[in-house]
């Protein structure tokens, strides 16, 4: 080095550079420290802004700029050819050609760089101030130069023209650089000074490309950023400093997504590249960039060698007192360069590969959701919604996780090799001894690793199962809490959970073996490779022994870490087979479907048969355009099946479908209405632009505008999930007006007028289906023929054929006698008064919770700040706290013996008998990590080669078998008992969690969206069990690591605290800027999670509406944006880890650096012992990779406790039922049915008008009593009340004389028998569906579903085994009401309550019905509630409600003849007076 800078300077190797010549700076130094040092710097910044994004805004001075830059630029050159010609008489040729050229290069950069910046946002700035400073630094060299010529320059009137012209060069250098400084200063404009986009975050358009209105600081994160600026993430330090202030409240609080990344270019750019197969796509999509990012992974790979080989050779030169100071400098600087560049390099891989894998995400997310809009209804009918809903979440995730895992599975066998190589060089050919065992024990892991994927799968099958039962559980939680089924959904829920628990505690324990096999095979294979080497016939001595630890420590890494990097990869290929499966579906496709330019019939012709829940042959069907059709025909006889078959839901197997105007689709309103979690006008306007005349006209037409008046926000108010907070009949008119709305050609009406009251039935049909709707094609399926007498045609269906085709002359006889509308007349002379009535009688609808809100809690709740204590407390007494203790017990120990065993080796150091011709051999360093803390410091220790004696060898070597020993079995028995610490806490959690859930009121569940409480049930839960643990295991490892090491650092070399406690607050302050915002990011991400799950589970269920109206790509584009506003999150929250990780990094390399230097210090002051300094240099290494893992640790560990938070808050917020039983009631209680309610006063919710006002009546034992009122006059809450599913403000009710509020929920909710609205079944048997505690013999159960007319249907099904599918999906709407029906005549409950429970039943099996519930509960006490009155014509009497009160209660016959009446309003607006002298007569 000495002679090469002599060489160059033209000086003497002792002093090769001299700072002061002759009363001057040393010309030399001038040129190489001062001219050439900030060239450099000035050319790597200028670099760095080189890619800054284009703007066109231009302030003056910059083109003056740019052209004394490129002037600067043209110099150099000429001063090299000066030099050339005048042959170097004034210095050396090469020191000018070294510094003009890095002068020219320097220019060069910094001219781009500018012409980059003036065309940005810095163009309407003067730019970073940073750029003129550094541009200056060259100027005292200049000057000095310029002193030195004429120093030098002795005979000024015989000078040289050459150097008269190196001279003028050197002059317009200084006057280039005045021109440069002048214009820098020229004054600014007076328009608004912009900064970077993401300086300022002021830069963004209101809308951007993907449609999300963006508040106007938004900035768009990366895009055009300077390379220094992306390298460092400083374009993050607006958002993490957002973050440190607490002002990330909302997820568009977070910086948009990099154009690349953004999910509309990424779902197009994906189906650019369509193949069949989904692997193939991501390839063709993604594969180059992914791929090329191996290049950054090898570079990395090979910098992580430099770091140690260079420490081994500065630890040798510090022994060596015979090389040169020099070396040591290059040593240190090598040190310094390549952890430097390592650092960066691998910071940047795991960035880039995080980009990757969003765009993987968005792109796997976006194509099973717009599978799910396209595919066909008999291809989706295979899967259930929890199966579908598991391919976005989990199986997504494990593909995606498989970026990582990829390019381990090349590098590590990389590093393998190089470690064996160096082991070879050590040890010779003994190393195949240690290698031979390491190997058999890859077999071993492989099996454990195959094990473990397989109980894996299985996990995941159970998990599917408990999570489809909990949406079931969720889904139909009213009619469970009616039945009180509790404890036996709980029980089958356990029943999977066990199971799941049962396969996740296999993979723990074999999890703990393999942490096991990892920890004690350094141990096993180091001794094995020392008998082999002394067998062999070698002398074993402390280097070899040293030297093998470290290496064979390095070797444990690639071969335990490689079957996990495979069970990654083997699990994102069963993920990708299982989304495969669902992508490679056939999807409906319409163009082979429908027959097109058949025009011979002007409307719906069909000839076909297609296969559904049951097959319908369809021979010849026509229908005219504009005409009505009406559909009747018996409880599953294929009505529902028809408009399916119409709009492409079915398969066809032959025939011909011709529909006019295909294009604009359907509108369809189905038997059960599906209703969107929004507000009400945008359920009705569905995407469609707001029209205020259209819309009240359709308002009117559907009779919501009373409803809407009394609603707290009008059509503003949000509806819960699937429309929970309206009754049946609200439902049913939103969706009838959604279709309305849409202003379709040919309308499909699946019995909208089941769920509504006769009076407002009529109002449907006059306004809406006869009035609205008068010029349009419709087909109406209904049971309520007395509304058909207008139709043009009707069908006849039965058994899914079309019996006959007629007039309603013609067909209405065929089917049981009906009561009749009224003539128009008749209807117009009640129409006044029962108007005015009417304002009053409409109020929100307190049937089902209709008491909404104006607005639900929409948004989830985002807890703020730190994770509570009280969490962590709650996961600590899930372990339990003397298994938690033990676990700490047991790390303590490993760590202490693993330390021992440290000191040990140190002290066999300092034993061996020092001889005066020691020879000296520097040892092969390994790379430190935390995994290997035990031998790291070894191979950094120069050890004399000593011959030692067997005895003393055998002595060492077995104290150290022996701790090594016991260090092993603190091992295996931390990893044990941490295996199972972490079952106790997931069983414990989610036995608490589901025992709350069960608990709570009915309220909690109408205003929380099945999704979010799913959500805690599936991703949450998956959290607690897996992620948590392993996380936690790493954290818990780390203090204990980094306790350990401190202890021994500070033993090795005391003064190490001056640096380590600087450090220490630096470390501090970073990690706490951090951590608030990372806790921030990731609690936005998971509240962004939910909304794209529920918006899927919504889609699903509402598919056959979505693709009828032909809303397939809105919906679309809307879950384009719920993923968008997810990505950003979790686009931020990676991000947010590099930035920790960079800056962590180059601590770690300062503290590297510095360590090196102060080396080279005590080495030229000749103090302190090598051995020590090299054992605390290699701890101090893996400090800053410990403190580093040791915060991304805990920070991890914090966002995974978030789930245990959420859990948490389920498992003591959510308000529950009372428990308490003050009464114990007689086991037949109540034995007679006597109902009584006195003064009965119902809220939904404080502040909430008043569900039942002092309502007063008493129902007497056996009595028939019919419940009737107008919608929302409060005839379901009286059975809720009775029920106690709302607790009563006051009054109170009385069964048999006993207060219902004394007596325990259980006992009194299965005292009472219910037929609910909404009939509800679960997957399953009928068996399990009729009886699922078991208490009935079969003959009892085909009793009862003959009394129900369903015992044919079940027998074709396969008897009462045969299972119902999801939701009761293989049996029509009539049939489910058919099977609840059935369940309540199982029941031996004195008092029964049936709500509505045969609207969707034709008349004939309703009137059968009837006479089955009049015969077999004869003797009980019977409330009915019906919107066919003719269905409680009968009754003893009958209870009118109206406004919350009970209005009237007598017999029909003496309430139908008072005038005055509400009874006698509600019959005459829908029943002609002739159909009720049938009851009149009858029962007396």
């Amino acid at each position: 080095m000495e002679e090469i800078l002599a060489d160059l300077c033209g000086t003497s190797p002792e002093d090769p550079l001299p700072v002061w010549v002759h009363g001057s700076v040393g010309h030399c130094f001038n040129q190489l420290i001062l001219n050439v040092v900030p060239h450099v710097i000035l050319a790597l910044v200028s670099a760095c802004y080189l890619g800054t994004p284009r703007y066109s805004s231009h302030l003056p001075g910059w083109k003056c700029r740019i052209a004394a830059s490129f002037v600067l630029t043209g110099l150099p050159i000429l001063d090299i050819i000066s030099a050339a010609i005048t042959q170097q008489e004034l210095g050396t040729l090469y020191l000018v050609v070294l510094a003009s050229g890095i002068a020219l290069l320097a220019w060069l950069t910094h001219s781009l760089a500018l012409l980059t910046l003036y065309r940005s946002t810095y163009g309407s700035s003067r730019g970073p101030a940073a750029m003129v400073l550094l541009a200056l630094f060259p100027v005292p060299a200049l000057i000095i130069t310029l002193v030195w010529y004429c120093q030098n320059g002795v005979a000024w009137p015989h000078l040289h023209a050459a150097h008269i012209f190196r001279l003028s060069i050197l002059c317009l250098q200084l006057a280039s650089l005045l021109i440069y400084v002048i214009g820098y200063i020229t004054p600014v404009a007076s328009r608004q000074v912009f900064c970077s986009i993401n300086d300022s975050w002021q830069r963004e358009p209101l809308i951007t490309e993907s449609g999300i209105p963006a508040p106007n600081w938004q900035g768009v994160a990366e895009d055009g950023e300077s390379w220094l600026s992306r390298f460092s993430y400083a374009w993050m330090n607006p958002l993490m400093k957002r973050g440190y202030q607490w002002m990330l409240n909302r997820p568009q609080d977070v910086c948009l997504l990099p154009r690349r990344l953004q999910a509309t270019r990424v779902h197009d750019h994906f189906y650019s590249c369509w193949q069949e197969k989904a692997a193939l796509m991501l390839h063709a999509a993604f594969g180059l960039r992914y791929y090329s990012l191996g290049l950054l992974k090898l570079a990395g790979s090979l910098l992580g060698f430099s770091g140690p080989l260079l420490l081994n050779l500065l630890v040798s030169f510090m022994e060596s007192h015979q090389e040169p100071l020099s070396h040591g400098v290059l040593y240190a600087l090598g040190l310094f360069a390549g952890s430097f560049l390592g650092a960066l390099l691998r910071n940047q891989f795991s960035y880039e590969v995080n980009k990757v894998m969003l765009t993987v995400r968005a792109a796997v997310i976006s194509a099973i959701y717009r599978k799910a809009l396209r595919v066909s209804g008999s291809s989706l009918a295979g899967f259930t919604m929890g199966e579908i809903v598991n391919f976005m979440s989990t199986d997504t995730d494990r593909l995606v996780n498989f970026c990582v895992s990829f390019h381990e599975v090349w590098s590590l066998p990389f590093q393998f090799a190089i470690t064996l190589y160096l082991l070879y060089q050590q040890v010779g050919v003994a190393f195949l001894g240690g290698l031979a065992l390491a190997l058999l024990l890859v077999p071993v892991n492989k099996v454990i690793a195959n094990r473990i994927m397989e109980n894996n799968k299985e996990m995941l099958k159970h998990k599917d199962t408990r999570v489809k039962l909990m949406t079931e559980f969720l889904c139909g939680m009213r009619v469970i809490k009616f039945y009180t089924w509790e404890r036996h959904f709980g029980a089958r829920i356990n029943a999977c959970r066990a199971k799941e628990l049962q396969k996740l505690r296999t993979i723990k324990y074999l999890d703990a073996v393999c942490v096991y096999l990892w920890a004690a095979l350094p141990v096993v294979v180091s001794i094995v490779i020392f008998i082999t080497y002394v067998l062999l016939g070698h002398q074993l001595t402390a280097t070899k022994v040293f030297t093998a630890l470290a290496l064979v420590g390095m070797l444990i890494l690639p071969l335990n870490n490689f079957p996990w990097v495979l069970n990654g990869i083997l699990d994102a290929k069963v993920s990708l087979d299982r989304i495969q499966r669902f992508l490679e579906l056939s999807d409906q496709d319409l163009h082979a479907y429908y027959t097109t330019g058949m025009e011979t019939g002007d409307g719906t012709q069909a000839g076909m048969d297609a296969v559904g829940t049951l097959q319908i042959f369809i021979q010849d069907l026509a229908v005219a355009k504009g005409a009505l059709v009406g559909v009747v025909g018996k409880v599953g006889c294929g009505k529902s099946s028809l408009l399916a078959a119409i709009t492409g839901e079915l398969n066809r197997l032959g025939g011909q479908v011709y529909v006019w105007d295909l294009e604009r689709g359907f509108g369809l309103a189905t038997q059960e209405p599906w209703i969107q979690f929004t507000t009400v006008r945008e359920n009705i306007l569905f995407g469609r632009d707001y029209d205020a005349r259209l819309y009240q006209e359709v308002l009117e037409a559907c009779a919501l505008s009373d409803d809407l008046n009394i609603l707290p926000a009008g059509d503003q108010t949000e509806v819960g999930e699937n429309g929970v907070t309206l009754s049946g009949g609200q439902k049913a008119r939103i969706a009838l007006a959604r279709a309305v709305y849409q202003e379709k050609e040919i309308y499909l009406l699946d019995d909208p007028l089941a769920a509504v009251d006769a009076d407002v039935a009529n109002h449907l049909m006059q306004k809406c289906i006869l009035g609205v709707l008068k010029q349009k094609t419709r087909i109406l399926c209904t049971h309520r023929t007395e509304f058909l007498e207008k139709a043009d045609t009707l069908l006849l269906m039965d058994n899914g054929r079309i019996v006959k085709i007629g007039t309603p002359s013609e067909i209405l006889p065929l089917v049981e006698a009906t009561p009749k509308v009224n003539e128009e007349n008749k209807r117009r002379q009640n129409k006044g008064q029962y108007m005015q009535g009417q304002e009053k009688v409409m109020e929100i609808e307190a049937e089902e919770l209709g008491q909404a809100t104006c607005l639900l809690q929409r948004e989830e709740e985002k807890k703020e700040g730190a994770v509570a204590f009280q969490v962590y407390r709650a996961y600590w007494l899930a372990v339990g706290s003397c298994l938690a203790l033990s676990i700490l017990f047991s790390l303590l120990l490993m760590q202490a013996s693993g330390n021992v065993s440290v000191w040990w080796l140190s002290h066999w150091i300092s034993n061996l008998p020092q001889t005066a011709n020691i020879s000296m051999r520097p040892l092969s360093a390994s790379v430190p990590s935390p995994q290997l803390l035990l031998f790291s410091f070894a191979g950094l220790v120069t050890a004399p080669v000593h011959p030692n004696s067997t005895l003393d060898v055998n002595f060492y070597l077995m104290v150290y078998g022996g701790i090594a020993g016991a260090n092993s079995v603190f091992t295996i028995l931390r990893a044990f008992l941490f295996a199972y610490g972490t079952i106790r806490a997931a069983t414990v959690i989610h036995s608490r969690l589901l025992q709350r859930v069960m608990k709570a009121t009915v309220t909690f569940f109408d205003i929380t969206p099945t999704g979010r409480i799913l959500n805690r049930f599936s991703s949450d839960l998956y959290c607690v069990d897996d992620s948590l643990p392993f996380i936690l295991n790493i954290f818990l490892a780390n203090v204990f690591g980094l306790l350990g090491m401190l202890v021994m650092i500070t033993y090795g070399l005391p003064w190490i605290g001056l640096i380590l406690l600087p450090l220490a607050a630096l470390y501090f302050s970073i990690q706490r800027y951090y951590r608030r915002t990372s806790r921030e990011l990731k609690r936005l991400y998971s509240l962004t999670l939910s909304p794209i799950y529920t918006h899927f589970s919504e889609t699903l269920t509402g598919l056959s509406i979505i693709r009828a109206t032909r809303a397939t790509d809105r919906f679309e584009a809307e879950n384009q944006l719920r993923l968008e506003q997810n990505q950003r999150c979790l686009f931020a929250s990676n991000t947010a880890m590099q930035w920790l990780d960079i800056r962590l990094q180059m601590i770690g390399v300062a503290v590297v650096t510095a360590i090196a230097g102060i080396a080279i210090i005590q080495h030229q002051r000749q103090l302190g012992n090598p051995g020590l300094v090299g054992l605390a240099l290699s701890y101090a290494l893996s400090v800053t990779n410990l403190l580093s893992g040791l915060i991304s640790s805990f920070t991890q560990t914090e966002t995974m406790m978030v789930s245990v938070e959420r859990a948490e808050e389920y498992s003591t917020d959510i308000p529950i039922e009372p428990q308490e039983q003050l009464v114990q009631v007689a086991p037949d209680w109540p034995s007679r049915g006597h109902v009584e309610f006195q003064q009965v006063v119902l809220t939904y919710r404080p502040g909430l008008p008043n569900a039942l006002d002092g309502v007063t009546f008493t129902i007497y034992p056996g009595e028939k009593v019919g419940i009737v009122g107008r919608t929302g006059s409060g005839k379901s809450t009286i059975f809720l009340a009775l029920f106690r599913m709302v607790e009563l403000r006051g009054g109170r009710i009385l069964l048999d004389n006993v207060d219902s509020r004394s007596v325990g929920l259980e006992s009194l909710r299965s005292k009472l028998a219910i037929i609910p609205q909404d009939p509800f079944l679960f997957s399953g048997t009928i068996r399990e569906n009729l009886d699922p505690l078991g208490r009935h013999t079969d003959s009892d159960l085909y009793q009862v579903l003959e009394q129900c007319h369903l015992q044919a249907v079940i027998t074709q099904m396969g008897g009462l085994d045969c299972e119902l599918g999801e939701r009761g999906k293989s049996l029509s709407v009539g049939q489910r009401q058919l099977v609840c029906l059935a369940r309540a005549l199982l029941t031996q409950a004195k008092v029964l309550c049936i709500d509505e429970a045969t609207a969707s039943v034709d008349q004939k099996t309703d009137q059968l019905l009837q006479q089955t519930i009049r015969q077999r509960f004869a003797d009980k006490t019977v409330l009915t509630i019906a919107h066919r009155l003719n269905t409680i014509l009968d009754s003893d009497r009958v209870l009118v409600m109206h406004a919350g009160k009970a209005a009237e209660l007598d017999s029909p016959a003496v309430l139908s003849k008072r005038e005055d009446s509400l009874f006698q309003r509600l019959l005459t607006s829908g029943v002609e007076p002739a159909s009720l002298g049938i009851w009149g007569m009858g029962r007396e």
